[in-house]
């Protein structure tokens, strides 16, 4: 036992000498999440590591007692010891334990699967997600404004190379993503597109920009092999898959707030390929005003950047937390500079709607 105590004591040291706070030692190196369902699933982890440990301790507790007082004595080394073999009671016991530990994981695991996985019939912002060889492509299909008029900015399903050809210059002459970067002639009918997209490119890492306080609708889709879309401050990721359909997966899902401002990175959680650990994205969190500016200013201005609507509502037009990071798909190239603070996002001087 005094090895025990001695080993409690020196995780308590350690964990005071580290200088973590309390609660950020008790996510025990999960990130903080910024949503309600990030919450109950840091809250989950949280009691499943208590839980094992709790387990862990007895178990060294009980291995150190059985090493300390059932030891052979001298004189004794001959004498085998008394044996408990078929003791009912102890083996029903020992057996029905672990069961019960079992069942109350499992039930609290599939609580807290089912609040995640809810999705309800009216959410305010409902984004179309494209994941491509190696980029994002995010657009806005439904949203409602704190006002209660709605915006709708579906413009079709279908083949990304038709679509292209027929608006280039809604898109500002960007090349949309192709079913793996034109080498494969399969038509994804299924990829969505929007009057207002964000499209990642070797030059600009893509930021999506997101209201706090109001629930949002994620459709994914792959355009060539399989991604997966990983925020870690939502605290789970869900994989990316071509033919969601055929592939029996439900490629929607919802949050039902995001509760901070600030930014937050993005990445490509599933290897798919060369440049893989360059696909990444952010997570921009604005007020509700400041997202409304941000959509009307999109709606109004169609030939305007992602950047240039960024600015107009004042906030820093490029990726602050994907640093350091060379969006150039070479393999050696300068070290990029810090482009800014992620726990503030906002431009100093600027007014929402002077650049508008």
């Amino acid at each position: 036992m005094k090895q025990v105590g001695a080993l409690v004591a020196l995780g308590i040291g350690a964990l005071l000498l580290s200088g973590c706070d309390a609660r950020t030692a008790m996510r025990f190196g999960w990130p903080a999440g910024v949503t309600p369902e990030a919450e109950k699933m840091g809250d989950l982890w949280t009691w499943s590591v208590i839980a094992a440990l709790l387990m862990g301790i007895l178990v060294w507790a009980l291995i150190f007692w059985t090493i300390t007082f059932h030891r052979a004595k001298r004189g004794d080394k001959d004498v085998f010891p008394r044996q408990t073999a078929y003791n009912v009671p102890l083996e029903l016991t020992y057996t029905a334990i672990p069961f019960v530990i079992i069942a109350v994981l499992f039930y609290f695991t599939v609580v807290v699967q089912n609040d995640v996985e809810s999705k309800t019939d009216d959410p305010k912002v409902v984004v179309d997600v494209t994941a491509f060889q190696w980029n994002w492509k995010f657009g806005y299909r439904e949203v409602e404004f704190t006002d209660g008029s709605r915006y709708d900015g579906f413009e079709g399903e279908g083949n990304p190379f038709e679509l292209q050809a027929r608006n280039e210059a809604t898109h500002h002459g960007e090349e949309l993503p192709g079913p793996a970067g034109g080498r494969d002639d399969d038509i994804r009918n299924y990829l969505q597109f929007n009057q207002i997209e964000t499209v990642g490119s070797s030059n600009e890492i893509p930021v999506l920009v997101l209201p706090t306080g109001k629930r949002i609708e994620f459709e994914i889709a792959a355009a060539d092999v399989v991604h997966s879309f990983w925020v870690p401050e939502f605290l789970f990721k869900r994989d990316v898959l071509p033919f969601p359909e055929q592939n029996h997966t439900d490629n929607v899902f919802q949050i039902s707030s995001v509760d901070r401002e600030g930014a937050f990175v993005g990445r490509c959680a599933e290897m798919c390929g060369t440049y893989h650990s360059m696909m990444n994205f952010e997570v921009r969190a604005v007020s509700p005003e400041k997202f409304d500016a941000y959509i009307r200013y999109r709606e109004d201005n169609p030939l305007a950047t992602n950047a240039q609507a960024l600015e107009a509502i004042c906030e820093v037009p490029e990726s602050v937390t994907t640093v350091p990071f060379d969006t150039r798909r070479a393999t050696s190239g300068d070290t990029p500079t810090d482009l800014g603070d992620a726990s503030n996002t906002s431009l100093p001087n600027c007014t929402v709607g002077a650049n508008g």
